[in-house]
């Protein structure tokens, strides 16, 4: 089964994306160095705080899984100081992210690509004590250069949706090959440990420990944070209510400016602030935006400017990293990837911030954390734009509606905290059960 599998992903790598990786090279500013790094040629001084230091390897896909790993990042050093912690990521976003949000990590890289002689490559270099993979990142190659290592590897946060769960069935020795490698699954809920079963995990393997998400701080805001990102973004005392849109999609962007038009017409000086999923669909969204008529302004420009800014009654957030902290200036939140059929996005983020929350009907890559939200009276689904724009009157129009939303989103945050602490338990579990089977052999 490797054999097809590293022919088809060199094949694919040759014709798909190497060609994709070219052009994003030639017309992408920076883009070179992560290129350099998903070949393998990580430079010695990238790695050098990490290597052949029994480092803890943390590994998500984009900007989500930095969110989960930073709690872990953090507890990790505050009980084990002494122990490196090595960063990875798949996306230009969740690079960046993990950048900006977990300065106490020794080194951050771009994740090799799953080619045999990479992965085997950068596992060699690096030698972690384990390899804790977030959320789903199962890949052959690289786990099967752990297994031939004798490295411990850990699943953290685990999530297993169907459409995952079915996918992943037709991988057949493969999928065996890469849950055996695992010594531990931590998962985020028993519907995740269910699915992870089906797939031919070891039950005995298995814990549920909940969603570390529930754990983040770096999104966190003070007051004085809060008046400084309404100042930078023009935002006046008269400026209500807040829309934020956060992670949106296409379509979802004209869905929601057509609410907010409708909310427009009762409170003048709503205001609108879109955060896209993309940033490459900038263009795209302003257009979007002018056949509605509204003047945009872009975070990264008013970000940069002096004195009073302009007020504009759209705003673009057209940066990496800080939708977790603007959702703190909304009055209102939507959260999408949820209009379309993509299974929605982080909701646990505006919940943090005590608001009000809608999404849309497809929410099954976060049914676990919609479902604690919505039976707490906290997040609202709406079927389409219609629903969203009586949704947005109905909120803004009800004082106590919108305390009792805002109030429901954070208890469900403060009682479902502590997955972190109880991954750490398992890691230093695991971490002492390896290190006295060294001894022994």
């Amino acid at each position: 089964m490797y054999v097809i599998y590293n022919i088809l992903i060199i094949l694919v790598f040759i014709f798909v994306a190497l060609p994709y990786f070219l052009y994003r090279l030639v017309v992408e500013k920076g883009f070179g160095h992560r290129f350099r790094q998903n070949m393998g040629l990580v430079r010695r001084e990238e790695i050098a705080p990490v290597a052949d230091t029994n480092c803890i390897w943390l590994h998500g896909a984009s900007v989500g899984e930095m969110v989960a790993i930073s709690p872990l990042v953090k507890e990790i050093k505050n009980l084990m100081p002494e122990r490196k912690v090595l960063v990875s990521a798949v996306t230009v976003g969740g690079y960046d992210m993990a950048r900006q949000i977990m300065p106490e990590a020794d080194a951050i890289i771009n994740f090799p690509l799953d080619l045999p002689f990479v992965a085997s490559s950068m596992v060699s270099r690096i030698r972690p004590g384990i390899f804790i993979m977030v959320e789903t990142e199962l890949w052959p190659n690289f786990l099967r250069a752990i297994r031939e290592r004798n490295i411990p590897a850990m699943m953290m946060n685990g999530r297993i949706s169907e459409k995952s769960a079915k996918s992943y069935r037709y991988l057949s020795s493969l999928l065996r090959d890469m849950l055996n490698t695992i010594n531990l699954f931590c998962m985020q809920s028993s519907i995740d440990a269910k699915y992870i079963t089906q797939l031919g995990a070891d039950p005995a393997k298995i814990i549920v420990t909940g969603n570390t998400k529930f754990d983040q701080t770096y999104a966190e805001v003070s007051p004085e944070d809060l008046t400084t990102y309404k100042t930078e973004l023009g935002l006046g005392e008269d400026a209500w209510p807040i829309i934020v849109a956060g992670s949106t999609h296409r379509t979802e962007e004209e869905a929601v400016l057509t609410s907010f038009t409708a909310l427009r017409k009762k409170y003048p000086h709503a205001r609108l602030i879109i955060a896209p999923r993309k940033l490459n669909r900038i263009e795209e969204i302003k257009k979007v935006n002018a056949k509605f008529g509204y003047e945009m302004g872009f975070r990264s420009k008013l970000k940069e400017m002096e004195g009073r800014r302009p007020e504009f009654p759209v705003l673009l957030l057209d940066t990496i990293g800080e939708l977790g902290r603007i959702y703190a200036i909304g009055d209102i939140v939507f959260v999408g990837g949820s209009l379309v059929r993509y299974g929605g996005h982080n909701v646990l983020e505006p919940a943090a911030h005590a608001k009000p929350i809608l999404v849309g009907p497809s929410m099954e890559d976060f049914k676990d954390s919609y479902s604690l939200l919505s039976k707490a009276g906290a997040c609202r689904m709406v079927a389409d734009t219609d629903g969203l724009t009586e949704a947005f009157l109905e909120i803004a129009g009800d004082d106590n509606l919108r305390k009792r939303m805002g109030e429901a989103s954070i208890q469900i945050i403060r009682e479902n905290r502590g997955a972190a602490l109880k991954t750490i338990h398992y890691l230093t579990d695991l971490l002492d059960k390896e290190a006295k089977e060294a001894v022994t052999l």
